[in-house]
């Protein structure tokens, strides 16, 4: 899509003046492994691609926010990371808090107002060797601590806080076989820990609103579409359901937490943790014969595998407005990994459609941050797959224009 079409279907809508447009990132993604991580461990024992040091973030974060602030994209989602910060339990690493806040200060200074991430996937060895967030390792109390001595460095260089990534997708990563450590397939472990991290983010929402910023959740959401009417796949749908929409928005909504495999837990202190009810959204999917299937099934594959289908945002939106009706919503991430940044430019025009006639509609959307700015590492996939409307070289792709334009600059 040449630019000059860009700008005229981008200013041919109307966007509530307030309204975020934003990118998000990760420390692991754009740092590379913190030497004292899980991830670095992994890394090392051959189970994933090595990060190096990510795509030039930490060196190359002034230029970033530039480009960013040239782009309009006055929002921005980083992660610190807990690896860095205390690398052994007790001991606060000096270096690496005052490379974060050269990091924050640089974003001020261009205009760039950042999220904050304590915990996207990544953590430090001496928590997980400990169990991470499973039954056994004290696992409240170090947390605690930690969102407290990150609000209390930070926080006044701080927007927002957007707690933990994907907090239905880290457990089923690391304790059903996705790849992610510690490697194990065990469905007590990921029950335990889906309770804990649902946990984690919204007790982690409670201590930050207390900075005065606002708080917003990542839940990585996607729907299912039944494709026969087989008993296995009723109870698939209904499993994936429970397992990655009903727990943490419940306990947000009703003060209940019901993880699967789990009896209901009453915490009606963590009800309303979160300011808004912030989503990655990247597919959808189909069940067949109970099992996820790419959905819809004619359409073109991403480099991840699944179907590229922007209209599945629309699903996502409305099961959201039904679920937390007056709840301020946030798309937290969408984008695509592709080598064809035509077809980046055209999903961002299809996401940014569907987003603008879901407000006319009468859903409360915020704000709109694209995953990624720059191209960074993806996990198993290493460097191959490309998320940036920027390069690792800082060029910036077509892509760019559409939200450049759709941002008012």
């Amino acid at each position: 899509m040449a630019d000059s079409d860009n700008k005229a279907v981008s200013q041919a809508r109307l966007w509530p003046a307030d309204f975020l447009w934003g990118t998000g990132a990760s420390s692991t993604q754009c740092e590379g492994a913190a030497p004292a991580s899980d991830w670095f461990a992994w890394e090392q024992a051959g189970h994933a691609p090595p990060s190096g040091a990510g795509n030039g973030f930490s060196h190359r974060y002034a230029e970033d926010f530039s480009l960013l602030s040239e782009l309009g994209l006055r929002h921005h989602r980083l992660s610190i990371e807990w690896a860095r910060i205390e690398p052994e339990e007790g001991r606060h690493d000096a270096r690496a808090i005052a490379q974060y806040r050269r990091v924050l200060e640089a974003a001020r200074d261009a205009g760039i107002l950042v999220w904050v991430c304590l915990h996207h996937f990544t953590l430090p060895r001496w928590f997980a060797e400990r169990g991470g967030f499973l039954p056994g390792n004290d696992w409240s109390t170090a947390w605690a601590r930690h969102v407290d001595f990150i609000a209390e460095t930070f926080g006044d260089l701080v927007f927002g806080w957007q707690p933990v990534n994907e907090t239905n997708y880290y457990a089923t990563a690391a304790y059903l076989g996705r790849g992610w450590p510690p490697g194990h397939k065990n469905f007590g472990e990921w029950s335990s820990a889906s309770q804990a991290i649902q946990l984690a983010t919204a007790e982690a929402a409670v201590r930050l609103k207390q900075t005065g910023a606002s708080v917003a959740s990542i839940f990585g959401l996607s729907t299912v579409i039944p494709l026969d009417e087989l008993e296995s796949t009723r109870r698939f749908v209904d499993f994936f359901y429970d397992s990655n929409w009903s727990a943490g928005l419940g306990l947000f909504r009703d003060g209940v937490l019901r993880a699967v495999g789990q009896a209901p837990l009453e915490r009606p202190d963590l009800a309303g943790a979160f300011d808004l009810i912030g989503f990655s959204y990247y597919c959808a999917f189909g069940v067949r014969d109970g099992k996820l299937v790419p959905y819809p099934p004619e359409r073109p594959r991403s480099a991840l595998g699944y179907a590229i289908w922007a209209d599945g945002l629309r699903l996502v939106l409305d099961r959201l407005h039904a679920e937390v009706p007056g709840v301020p919503l946030l798309v937290a991430e969408y984008g695509i990994g592709t080598d064809d940044d035509t077809l980046r430019s055209e999903y961002l025009e299809a996401g940014l459609s569907t987003v603008h006639e879901a407000i006319g509609c009468g859903i409360d959307i915020r704000g709109f941050f694209h995953w990624t700015a720059v191209d960074n590492y993806e996990w198993q996939h290493g460097y191959d797959v490309k998320f940036g409307i920027i390069d690792r070289e800082r060029s910036v792709r077509g892509s760019a224009a559409v939200l450049k334009h759709a941002a008012g600059r």
